[in-house]
């Protein structure tokens, strides 16, 4: 029997489009629809899948909604920044499930389910990947790595940011900080008041931190890789807050082009500053005094550890990254808590006054100094009930990486959890019928005794994926809260304006108007 050679490409040709339609159908449906159904014969409850938008538009609408307008100083903060998963828990109960395009996102509420989420981190893993992969640009650095990789980075990482190597950061924090007083200093008169936006002014000192403990003397380069860093941000939740479609990031829109562009000169910058401090270290010259000098004094110390074998340390495209998402991280979190803990005490002039006394009694006179700032009990309580009731990140994102059982849920591989940071934070079943009312004192005796569950409270994350860089933030928080302190008391300007935004980490949306006074 002949075979018609024209008959086998023809039926070649359509299997493989019935092959490549099924494909597109179990993207698009198949898979959507079985990971609907495995959560709600569960108990979980969510609106019903809708292809490519899911949830994204509505919320969108409320939250654009919901930060159209500001709120009261005393109102609910969190009616404004999460609308959206309060009115998804308002219809479906806390036991509910949200759609990230043809993502379920299942809501943990449980502490005890929360902490075994961050601590079982190789089985609930970042969840980058269900972003436009052009968010790289920003998400780089440990945040972003998983496994081996992870674990190579973390170590060297640790080394650099062990309590002795950031006593040697304390001096650029207090030049830093000193700038910043001296600033206001100028805008206020002696033994006068003076009307301030301090936000702007924080952030800055908190980039001029960045910068000079990441590269030293070389800070003054640091702050164009800042500005761009800050503007990579802004373009970058643009892109997480729209609609993924795939392909989208081989588009030369604007958007695009300018993402692509301001992460090629921020690496040419930082590149050449790292060129230069190996060249430095080559020819014996003392960098340890800075972390970009500690990073790469660790990265060759754990190259030494394994047999000088190149593969053990990190390459300089990884140094650039851990650089860049140094200046994202560790700008954004610090900036938040301080400019919320002037805005809080500006409402609480008695526990502004007792950190104020406290500071006095430490370091009277003196330039404040790392055994100082480790005995201001005050100001730590401070510090962490503003980071419980304004806490940077108002919710962490993780993916199944794979089948996982959760309490009594069984979480398939793919699916996302969402652990609700400011929800538990508010939650008053962990803290009390006073739970809005900011009452440092729960502090008293640390963290630990605050809360009845490792789970309830957990500003910086959780486990071993912990914010590695929670120590640089609070150190640099108490050391520019002592200088302010010791300088200016402050109240809340009328012109002030209560909108928090969340912009990756929660910030004032209209800025942050204090009344100084010239102490």
């Amino acid at each position: 029997m002949k075979i018609s050679y024209k008959l086998i490409a023809v039926s070649g040709f359509v299997l493989l489009v019935v092959y490549w339609l099924y494909k597109v159908l179990n993207w698009v449906w198949f898979r959507p629809k079985k990971l609907e159904k495995c959560l709600r014969v569960q108990g979980l409850k969510g609106n019903s899948y809708r292809p490519f938008l899911g949830d994204q538009y509505e919320s969108g609408k409320l939250i654009r909604e919901a930060l159209s307008k500001p709120i009261n100083i005393n109102a609910d903060i969190k009616d404004r920044v999460i609308p959206h998963i309060l009115k998804t828990f308002r219809d479906h109960g806390k036991n509910s499930f949200m759609w990230v395009g043809r993502i379920p996102r299942v809501h943990i509420t449980e502490p005890e389910q929360i902490r075994e989420v961050l601590t079982k981190y190789y089985r609930f893993q970042k969840n980058h990947h269900s972003f436009d992969p052009i968010t790289k640009h920003l998400l780089t650095g440990i945040g972003s790595l998983e496994g081996e990789p992870w674990a190579k980075h973390r170590r060297v990482i640790n080394a650099a940011f062990h309590f002795e190597k950031l006593k040697l950061m304390l001096p650029a924090f207090y030049e830093s900080c000193h700038d910043l007083v001296s600033k206001w200093e100028s805008k206020v008169p002696d033994s006068g008041s003076a009307e301030v936006e301090v936000w702007h002014d924080i952030e800055t000192l908190t980039a001029d931190v960045i910068s000079r403990t990441l590269f030293g003397s070389n800070y003054e380069e640091g702050k164009r890789i800042f500005e761009l860093m800050r503007e990579l941000t802004v373009l970058t939740i643009q892109v997480i807050r729209s609609v993924y479609i795939p392909g989208r990031r081989f588009l030369p829109t604007k958007r695009n082009n300018r993402i692509r562009a301001i992460d090629k000169e921020a690496r040419v910058r930082i590149r050449e500053i790292i060129n230069n401090k190996m060249k430095a270290m080559k020819a014996g010259e003392v960098t340890s005094d800075d972390f970009l000098g500690i990073l790469l004094e660790c990265n060759v110390n754990e190259i030494q550890q394994h047999g000088n074998n190149q593969s053990a340390g990190m390459r300089i495209e990884e140094i650039i990254g851990e650089c860049k998402l140094f200046y994202f991280a560790g700008q954004d979190t610090t900036s938040t808590l301080l400019v919320w803990t002037m805005v809080i005490l500006s409402r609480f002039p008695e526990w502004q006054a007792r950190a104020r006394e406290e500071v006095l009694q430490v370091f009277g006179d003196k330039k404040p100094d790392y055994d100082g700032i480790s005995r201001l009990k005050i100001v730590t309580m401070i510090l962490y009930e503003v980071l419980r009731l304004y806490p940077p990140v108002v919710e962490l994102t993780k993916v199944a990486h794979e089948d996982t059982k959760l309490g009594e849920v069984f979480i398939p591989a793919g699916v996302q959890v969402m652990l609700p940071t400011i929800l538990l934070h508010h939650d008053p079943e962990i803290w009390g019928k006073d739970v809005m009312e900011f009452k440092p004192e729960r502090f008293c005796e640390g963290v630990l005794k605050a809360t009845k569950n490792q789970g309830s409270f957990f500003p910086f994350s959780l486990g071993p994926r912990m914010c590695i860089g929670q120590n640089f933030a609070l150190l640099e928080a108490k050391m520019a809260m002592a200088l302010i302190l010791l300088r200016f008391s402050f109240e809340l300007s009328p012109s002030y304006v209560h909108a928090p935004l969340t912009l990756i980490t929660l910030q004032p949306q209209h800025g942050a108007h204090l009344v100084l006074h010239r102490l």
